[in-house]
């Protein structure tokens, strides 16, 4: 019974203290404002710099590098495109007019391995039908003057004992003659060219299907060797030709050293092309008429910290600017004065003291951060 009383007073208690409905208390009421912002999240601060926690450079993998002055050589970034190497590349062309058929292996695929001699394809000449049946008219004439001439030579050589052996010597020279003249047209009339590979490389391009009609001098297959390629920078300041100290060429994230060959003596499109030689693991990735940048070291010198490009952002302004790692979780933007100098790298000439620690990997992150 006293068990009884104590849980019905307990239900009562609950039912008066706990409500449908529960208040905060003065001044803890919140209303329906949204939740503040957490202050331990990246944030851009109210002087241009960004608080970046250590768990979130590390999810954004960002990496910094101590800089360091130099003396670099001044560089100058050139326009460039790929070029076959003359001694190591060739073009087919027909000498005829003419219908194309394929080779002994079939016409070849762009990318194709082929050797020098190798036959590409055939060209079948084309001949207007009046021209076709001269030809044919003048064959038969050959062929009956040949079986004349055959005829001569057999009485001949049945009066060999009263015939000077002269005459006889005379007929057979003229029946050789005939079929000499026999075999050349009528190889004329069923002949058809053969397209040879002029080199031993790959098919860069290929322009004919089977049966196709061609002209003669028409390009029908490029072939290159792609460990043998040439690069052709065009520089508008014809000074350079005869300042140029090292020469590298930029491909993705990728620094191909070039070698430098000559310069030619005449211009074109008011620049003075310069021929340079790739070299490299990298020339794989490369083709025939592909535009590149090509950077020129020259022998002048500049004083100037060297940064990795992807370290270098904009900022609203549109400046150049870098992110500066100056606290543990404190990035400030530097704006900065740059040259180019090898494609993966620029050097600094302002706005950055020797020793300063420089965001290249995730840089282009903390200048998102707002």
């Amino acid at each position: 019974m006293k068990r009884t009383l104590i849980a019905c007073g307990l239900g009562l208690l609950i039912t008066v203290t706990a409500p449908g409905s529960s208040h905060a208390g003065p001044g803890h009421d919140h209303g329906d404002a949204p939740a503040a912002p957490s202050a331990n999240g990246p944030q851009r601060q109210a002087d241009g710099s960004v608080f970046l926690p250590k768990p979130a450079q590390r999810q954004l993998g960002v990496r910094t590098v101590v800089t360091e002055a130099a003396e670099l050589p001044r560089t100058v970034e050139l326009s460039a495109k790929v070029l076959m190497d003359p001694n190591a590349g060739g073009k087919v062309q027909p000498l005829n007019a003419g219908r194309i058929e394929p080779g002994p292996r079939g016409l070849p695929n762009p990318g194709q391995t082929v050797r020098k001699g190798d036959v590409l394809a055939y060209v079948v000449p084309s001949a207007a039908p009046i021209e076709r049946s001269n030809q044919a008219a003048q064959l038969a004439e050959l062929r009956a003057a040949k079986a004349l001439a055959d005829k001569r030579i057999a009485r001949l050589q049945e009066l060999a004992d009263t015939v000077p052996r002269k005459d006889i010597e005379a007929a057979e020279s003229e029946a050789a003659s005939l079929s000499a003249r026999i075999a050349a047209l009528g190889s004329g009339l069923s002949s058809r060219e053969a397209l040879l590979a002029p080199v031993s490389g790959v098919i860069a391009s290929a322009h004919v299907v089977a049966g196709q009609v061609v002209d003669a001098r028409e390009l029908i297959f490029e072939i290159v060797d792609p460990s043998r390629l040439r690069i052709e920078a065009l520089a508008f300041d014809a000074a350079i030709a005869s300042n140029i100290g090292n020469a590298t060429m930029a491909l993705d994230s990728q620094r191909m050293p070039l070698t430098f060959i000559g310069a030619s003596r005449s211009l074109r499109e008011q620049a003075l092309p310069l021929v340079f030689r790739a070299q490299g693991a990298a020339l794989g990735l490369l083709a025939v008429g592909q535009p590149v940048r090509v950077f020129v070291q020259t022998k002048d010198k500049v004083k100037g910290i060297p940064v990795p490009v992807a370290s270098l952002m904009k900022n609203p302004a549109n400046q150049t600017v870098v992110w500066v790692k100056t606290a543990p979780e404190r990035f400030e933007p530097r704006t900065v004065t740059t040259e180019p100098l090898d494609g993966i790298h620029a050097a600094v000439t302002s706005g950055l003291e020797p020793g300063d620690r420089v965001a290249t990997q995730g840089a282009t992150l903390i200048n998102q951060v707002r």
